[in-house]
């Protein structure tokens, strides 16, 4: 009989369980052909989320209580099972298990077959039946969406690598290792060895590690001067023109100074990093978050920058209009960064949609003398923030105003998948480490 426990389980418990299951998840799509081998090895394009939204997935399909809870894996052969539920779920993990058990009655309702759907649209592929392809959709981007949040957290990261290994082991001859060797390497460390003492008030996520003076064009109220937009452009605020080749190339221990001539590659890094300087100024509830969740205010801190740049610096033909006030065009990029850009030019259209639908919607209900709800991009940016479990998001829900697509949260897995991806590319890793001090700095 399977125990569910009133008393609170620990996040160790939780968090080996889930990496239990994402092995198995991850190896059960590889004999589906769901996931082959080389992107498994890779770890490139969006795995780091589907990785986790198929560990859901499957663990919607396993649940047999009311509420849903999930089954856990045994801690021992001789230990009782146990059930995560509401009555002993950590805190840190309620808001992911309250998304995941809103999933499950449809989940199992749906038929075999489009359960199988479900499935291949959460690893991106095209569901097979398309009469169910609005919920199995709507599905998807929760599970997703939750699945991103899971992946932000440096404890998913730390251990990534080592469940796609199991997952390219899995089905060898006892005792044989796949020839191939994940590649995954998490993001900077938050909590690196210590240096010596920082000066008083100047310190890093830690509390250990001393940070580099916090650049003027970081600091609200500190804007400097603007340079001159190109024609027809709307540049959200200044810090693009100065922040990348002043500010946070001034923290690295090899500057990187841009010139016209530098690569494009390196434009696109320094354009989406010097954005984050906007959102940050924009929104004081993300500098807010640096203090209380620093990782989860870097990831939140590019999003917006993504979609910052994505609605107000693609040009007519596609092109970016990047820091130095220099076009960059999908000619002048190298091949793999072509779906990077083609995706920023699809979000900056989509969201311009999305603007002009709110707008007309608004229009009709003002006229009709009724409230007018959030837009759905203002119920983007909260997912953003503050992740899919956020009470407001679930209002929304349990209120119909998210559509049976669940466009909103779609289209926040889009932006959040896209930043993750930008940022895992070599040239953005390499500078990481100075943006998660200046971050640092910000939140101290």
């Amino acid at each position: 009989m399977v125990q569910r426990s009133s008393s609170q389980l620990s996040e160790q418990i939780i968090q080996d369980s889930f990496h239990s299951y994402l092995k198995s998840s991850l190896a059960q799509a590889k004999v589906e052909k769901l996931i082959d081998v080389e992107l498994l090895a890779s770890a490139e394009g969006d795995l780091m989320i589907t990785g986790p939204a198929l560990c859901l997935y499957f663990a919607a399909l396993r649940s047999t209580t009311n509420p849903p809870s999930v089954p856990l894996p045994r801690q021992a052969k001789s230990s009782t099972p146990l059930e995560l539920s509401y009555e002993n779920c950590p805190p840190a993990f309620i808001s992911f298990l309250r998304v995941w058990a809103n999933t499950v009655p449809s989940i199992q309702a749906l038929s075999p077959e489009h359960q199988h759907d479900l499935a291949r649209v959460i690893c991106g592929l095209q569901a097979l039946h398309r009469e169910a392809s609005p919920t199995v959709s709507g599905i998807a981007a929760d599970l997703r969406a939750v699945a991103i949040e899971i992946s932000q957290r440096r404890s998913f990261q730390d251990r990534y690598a080592g469940d796609l290994q199991a997952a390219l082991d899995a089905g060898n001859p006892t005792g044989s290792l796949s020839p191939k060797k994940a590649s995954f390497v998490p993001p900077p460390v938050y909590d690196p060895s210590p240096t010596p003492s920082p000066p008083p008030g100047r310190t890093s996520f830690d509390g250990k590690r001393p940070v580099p003076p916090v650049p003027d064009a970081l600091i609200p109220g500190r804007i400097q001067t603007p340079a001159p937009q190109a024609p027809g452009m709307q540049m959200s605020t200044s810090h693009r023109s100065t922040l990348s080749t002043s500010s946070i190339s001034s923290t690295a221990s090899n500057p990187s100074i841009l010139t016209q001539e530098s690569p494009a590659i390196e434009f696109i890094r320094e354009t989406l990093y010097a954005s984050i300087a906007d959102a940050l100024e924009r929104q004081p509830s993300l500098r807010l978050l640096l203090k209380r969740d620093p990782p989860r205010a870097y990831y939140a801190s590019v999003a917006f920058a993504v979609l910052d740049i994505a609605e107000n610096s693609i040009t007519p033909d596609g092109s970016v209009m990047g820091v130095l006030g220099k076009p960059l065009t999908l000619a002048e990029c190298p091949r793999e960064l072509h779906p990077f850009m083609m995706e920023l030019a699809s979000i900056g259209r989509t969201a311009k949609e999305m603007d002009d639908e709110d707008t007309e919607t608004a229009i009709k209900l003002a006229e009709r003398g009724k409230d007018i709800p959030p837009t759905r991009l203002e119920r983007v940016k909260i997912i953003l923030e503050e992740g899919i479990g956020h009470a407001s998001g679930l209002k929304d829900a349990s209120e119909g105003r998210r559509s049976v697509e669940g466009r909103a949260v779609a289209f926040a897995n889009r932006v959040n998948g896209l930043s993750l991806g930008m940022t895992r590319l070599p040239a953005f890793r390499e500078r990481q480490n100075d943006v998660f001090a200046v971050l640092a700095g910000i939140g101290s």
